[in-house]
């Protein structure tokens, strides 16, 4: 069997509610803001729906805010989703972080691209299925199609940064941008590939988006304050918050980024997946999936539990799933001194996004020495007192490894576990 190569992250950049810019977001989740608002009538009128609050970036031209005029032209986003947008704009400033700029075409062969969604194109198909019923089959757009399709955000990389590797894309619900970059990161580290373009993109605050998260009961209906409504592990939580946004990494065998000169962020050392097997969208109460992807993680790193410093938890702030994530660490870490927090506390849940951000939000916890806070613990549940939850204040901390998880529906569970890159 063909020894496993070092994959490191050498590029980040991020879409999201807390702010555009992988310094901004940063800066952000470690001063505890959230990026939790009442929906804007501009993006959707919420009149008719229980929820009426979401993440969403603020479009601006001001440093943090989102100007994807900047990146893509006007003319070109007319013919993309919105969740696609997201995500050229968070690849292009993974990119330009990364300096990697291939010109020699064996260079180009050897950089691939794989990033996900979870939903994919939703507002597309809303608005080509009112069409539809309004106008009839003429009025559809010829761009429907490859407005709608997740793969296509990953082919719009390849196309315009010329890269022709790997090309491909992940759909597995919540887990997709922790999957995306563990099955990119697995692809350089068995010869595939050199570099990839790696992570997940969402848009789905949308009539029919948020129409069926509010049908299923998942999402927050604490409206009258929205920046306390995303509460993970608190007593108070009543479902997610929605989010939109993008991650993405650029990742690269670690001699290719040294010989280079690259700066690196963390090593990508442990990848696990699991199924649940039980429900398809409640985990099992005992956090078993979970447990199961965390162990895999581990072994593949070839550390033990103990080694781990900091944990970005799924942490969702669902009644079920806080509790069943929770189980699943309490039983493989209790006696060490792992820290675990959950950022979707400030960013909301970014859906298909979710774990290629918080990914990015791992990394830079090594980088800084930094555990990002859970903001509105106020009232924990039982169970999770003693253990430490980064509550309401980031705390400084030696970070050599870190753990990020991400489940979703259908039992679909991903861990990537990273490592200060010595």
């Amino acid at each position: 069997m063909q020894s496993k190569r070092r994959v490191v992250i050498t590029g980040m950049g991020i879409v999201s509610p807390v702010g555009c810019g992988v310094d901004h977001a940063w800066a952000a989740i470690k001063a505890g803001k959230s990026g939790v608002r009442a929906i804007d009538p501009g993006l959707m009128d919420v009149t008719e729906y229980s929820s009426k609050i979401g993440g969403y970036p603020i479009n601006g031209t001001e440093p943090g805010q989102y100007n994807p005029d900047a990146i893509v032209d006007p003319r070109e986003q007319r013919r993309m989703d919105k969740f696609m947008v997201y995500g050229l704009v968070a690849a292009d400033e993974a990119i330009k972080d990364s300096g990697w700029t291939p010109t020699e075409e064996q260079d180009k062969d050897r950089t691939g691209v794989l990033i996900g969604s979870g939903i994919g194109g939703m507002q597309s198909i809303y608005e080509t299925c009112v069409e539809l019923h309004e106008k009839g089959p003429r009025r559809i757009s010829p761009f429907f199609i490859t407005k709608s399709i997740i793969n296509m955000l990953s082919g719009h990389v390849s196309i315009n940064y010329g890269f022709r590797g790997p090309n491909s894309s992940v759909v597995t619900a919540c887990a997709t941008g922790t999957h995306a970059i563990g099955d990119a990161s697995r692809l350089i580290a068995y010869g595939a590939a050199d570099v990839m373009v790696a992570g997940g993109a969402e848009a789905a605050i949308c009539p029919i988006g948020m129409g069926g998260f509010c049908a299923m009961r998942a999402l927050s209906t604490r409206n009258d304050e929205p920046t306390r409504a995303s509460r993970p592990w608190d007593k108070g939580r009543d479902g997610f918050v929605i989010g939109e946004g993008a991650g993405v990494l650029v990742l690269e065998e670690y001699e290719h980024a040294v010989a280079r000169g690259a700066k690196i962020y963390a090593e990508v050392v442990g990848y696990g997946m699991s199924g649940d097997s039980n429900h398809i969208t409640a985990p099992a109460e005992d956090g078993n999936g979970g447990y199961r992807a965390m162990e895999a993680a581990i072994k593949d790193a070839g550390i033990s539990a103990s080694d781990i410093d900091y944990i970005n938890a799924h942490g969702t702030s669902t009644p079920l799933g806080d509790l069943a994530e929770f189980s699943a660490v309490k039983k493989m870490f209790t006696g060490t001194n792992v820290s675990m927090s959950s950022t979707k506390s400030m960013t909301g849940h970014l859906l298909g996004a979710a774990g290629a951000v918080e990914t990015i939000f791992s990394a830079l916890a090594i980088r800084d020495n930094i555990c990002p806070p859970t903001i509105n613990l106020e009232d924990p549940e039982e169970v999770t007192v003693g253990f430490d939850l980064v509550p309401n204040v980031a705390k400084e901390k030696t970070v050599n490894y870190a753990l990020s998880n991400s489940f979703g529906f259908g039992g679909t569970n991903a861990s990537i576990l990273l490592k200060k890159c010595q």
